[in-house]
């Protein structure tokens, strides 16, 4: 996919989106881009960005995180430094934005600077092996929950279909049919299937429409 200059990362809890965003954020990086990856999410202390903080900042990509990510003290404050995301328009961004709709919230306050700049893709990450997200019409209602609290469009979808350890191939391509059918009925363009690296079938590796992942290691 051609890259905005933010891409936004949204999802039902457990949905993967986080490490969907590293993955987005380090490829980017590895592409010669100016990089910075946004955690926004006050809601969950756990499977945060910031796990990834010493990978991310090695391939050169700038982190930015709450100063309790990673400890026991759950604090719903996001640093003043989240600004940048909007002011310093040389960088590229992703923003792994916080699960469901009370984590979209923090969203609302950079809403309006991210659509006066309209440089932007709001992703939606759709994984069909989670309990409330099975369907596409279960989804599509999760989007509309997300939009309303964040402010901002969804423009794409990713499939990111996954059982975690446990995720093989076929798991991925029984989710195709659903992922594609929440396209359809919500206009939106799949972007692309990701999938781990070591789930990836040798024959699917030049293929433009999955994206490889490698997942995040975290300190929990």
């Amino acid at each position: 996919m051609q890259a905005k200059r933010i891409t936004l990362f949204a999802g039902h809890y457990g949905s993967g989106k986080t490490n969907v965003a590293v993955n987005f954020a380090l490829r980017l990086a590895a592409q010669g881009k100016a990089v910075t990856l946004a955690d926004m999410d006050i809601v969950n202390p756990y499977y945060r960005s910031k796990d990834s903080a010493a990978e991310l900042e090695a391939a050169g990509v700038k982190v930015i995180a709450s100063a309790y990510a990673n400890t026991n003290v759950d604090v719903p404050a996001l640093p003043q430094e989240m600004y940048s995301v909007t002011e310093d328009q040389s960088r590229y961004v992703v923003l792994d934005v916080g699960g469901d709709d009370r984590g979209a919230l923090a969203l609302g306050r950079y809403a309006p600077a991210i659509l006066a700049e309209n440089d932007y893709h709001m992703v939606y990450v759709f994984n069909a092996s989670r309990p409330l997200s099975r369907t596409a019409e279960a989804a599509l209602e999760i989007m509309a929950e997300i939009e309303t609290a964040g402010g901002i469009p969804f423009t794409a979808i990713v499939n990111n279909t996954n059982l975690g350890k446990e995720t093989d191939w076929e798991t991925v391509l029984a989710s195709r049919a659903e992922a594609e059918k929440l396209s359809q009925i919500s206009g939106l363009p799949l972007l692309f299937t990701s999938v781990e690296e070591s789930v990836l079938p040798i024959t699917e590796r030049e293929n433009q429409a999955v994206f490889p992942l490698k997942l995040q290691k975290t300190i929990w």
